[in-house]
């Protein structure tokens, strides 16, 4: 093992009386990649944000960089001292070229007498060399907004190269990315490690933390509860030491057997470059995957059934009704809930209150007299009930708003919400991205459960063990298509993705979609 790079001696912060981090010693070695675990809230982020100068720890902790006592103030010292973040939220200004976010405080400059400008000849060169170091075959001039999000990542990484970054420090880097990306992106790490460079690799992707990480470690509730080599860790000891516990399977025991009801029944759904032909039913009490790469068309499925999107022909029945509409107010009133993949943006107000988030569809069903004034008091009881039904971890729910939450905690107010209006149709789309394994495991016992009290879900997941694991068949998408049927508990996963990967050609593993759990389903 090489020496240390940075080290963490009795890191400890408080904000307003809670201890976020408690008395956290680790090191990070030269040359080497730390993993860096723990469930939402665990105090990953607020450990990151000290190194980083975002804030400040509390008084008797201390830090050495590169053999050097390390107090940063602000985020600019970080850099300047050699430590780069690879957010999940990149930070890049879109509007501008790869060249002018990768150069944008030392732009190379020509100088005429007292005057200077820009280099561009020199700014693309630099550029272009920095993008071959990372086998990235893009313009300098193309602009970020035009980029997938694979490609900023490694602009990114290129901006951590050309500052020369000692530590580099990637926070959940694959959420966005396509197993391709994904692949490259461990490809650059690699590289980046033989290079001498000290990464710390955060990421809720157990597997991948396994498959990447030299030295492995772990939170919870801001201690250190774990911290050791590669080969001390499996699955089962990351996810036990995550969260105080075995957790001897990831998936619930089915407590549920659909009915022969038939609750919807999509025929013939058509809409021109996005759905052909679709036609499938879902039963009462049922769970039913919806698997398919990037693109196959599952999303836009589930909009066109909720009402969002439109549809040019075919035929959509609940209980037997025609829906004659593109509407969401008539799905949600015909009993059909909708939780979408993008929680932040398009499932909560986030500088709300937990309230006002989980009681937002029942606000009629809570509204008294003729002026339909809301009963504040008898809603906060109701959203009380749900959140503790959900076992929602938050402050007080009257006041903390949906921003103060964990990712699970998000999810979970967002099917509070839904459960708030008593619909028997559940469209989940994406249920657990991006959040941990206790989270994981507390939304799928919530799924199992929706489906024992006769409720109906169809499940929208990348995740090929998540569907495997928790439903009772599941379709298959490809190009707008339904492209295969899949039933019963014993599952063939190489069928599947044959199904998925109809017609798309080359290796199977290169476009799925990277959000698995690298093996983990079985705990």
């Amino acid at each position: 093992m090489g020496d240390a790079l940075l080290e963490l001696k009795q890191i400890s912060k408080t904000f307003f009386g809670v201890k976020a981090l408690d008395d956290i010693n680790l090191t990070i070695q030269r040359g080497r990649v730390l993993g860096l675990i723990g469930e939402n809230g665990a105090g990953k982020s607020t450990l990151m944000n000290i190194i980083g100068g975002v804030v400040q720890p509390d008084a008797g902790s201390q830090l050495v960089f590169d053999g050097q006592p390390y107090a940063p103030k602000k985020p600019a010292e970080a850099a300047a001292a050699g430590i780069a973040f690879i957010h999940q939220e990149l930070n890049l200004f879109t509007n501008l070229t790869i060249a002018e976010n990768i150069f944008l405080e030392d732009f190379p400059r020509r100088r005429f007498g007292p005057l200077s400008m820009i280099d561009r000849r020199a700014l693309r060169n630099q550029t272009r060399d920095l993008l071959m170091s990372i086998d990235l075959d893009l313009s300098p001039d193309a602009l970020i907004d035009d980029l997938s999000p694979g490609h900023r990542q490694l602009v990114e990484i290129a901006k951590a190269l050309h500052v020369d970054a000692q530590l580099i420090i990637f926070d959940e880097p694959t959420t966005s990315l396509t197993a391709r990306e994904t692949r490259h992106l461990f490809e650059i790490i690699e590289r980046l490690r033989a290079d001498g460079k000290t990464m710390v690799y955060i990421s809720h992707i157990l597997g991948d933390v396994l498959q990447m990480a030299d030295d492995i470690a772990v939170l919870r509730d801001g201690k250190l509860v774990g911290s050791d080599t590669h080969d001390a860790f499996d699955i089962n000891r990351m996810i036990a030491l995550m969260i105080g516990r075995d957790l001897a399977q990831l998936f619930p025991s089915h407590t549920h057997t659909p009915s022969a009801e038939v609750v919807l029944n999509v025929a013939n759904v058509s809409e021109p470059g996005i759905v052909k032909d679709v036609s499938f039913h879902l039963h009462g009490g049922e769970v039913l995957g919806l698997f398919g790469l990037m693109g196959s068309g599952r999303t836009e499925l589930a909009r066109i059934i909720f009402g969002l999107d439109r549809f040019s022909s075919g035929e959509i029945h609940i209980r037997g009704q025609r829906l004659d509409h593109n509407s969401p107010i008539k799905s949600i009133r015909n009993g059909t809930a909708f939780v979408t993949e993008n929680r932040r943006e398009e499932g909560l107000m986030m500088e709300a209150t937990i309230v006002d988030n989980v009681g937002l569809l029942s606000l009629n069903d809570h509204a008294r007299t003729s002026l339909r004034v809301v009963d504040q008091s008898a809603l906060v009881q109701d959203v009380r009930q749900i959140a503790g039904a959900l076992h929602l971890k938050s402050g007080e729910i009257t006041t903390s708003p949906a921003k103060s939450l964990s990712g699970g905690n998000q999810q979970k107010t967002v099917i509070g919400k839904w459960l708030m209006s008593d619909p028997a149709i559940f469209i989940l789309d994406e249920p657990t991205r991006g959040v941990d394994v206790g989270a994981k495991h507390e939304i799928y016992s919530i799924i199992n459960q929706l489906a024992a009290d006769g409720n109906s879900v169809l499940m929208i997941s990348s995740e090929l063990d998540e569907l495997i694991g928790m439903c009772d068949r599941i379709l298959v998408m490809n190009q707008g298509e339904i492209c295969g049927e899949f039933h019963g508990r014993s599952y063939d996963e190489e069928a599947i993705l044959r199904a998925a990967f109809r017609e798309s050609g080359g290796e199977m593993t290169l476009d799925q979609p990277h959000n698995g759990q690298g093996g983990s389903h079985n705990g």
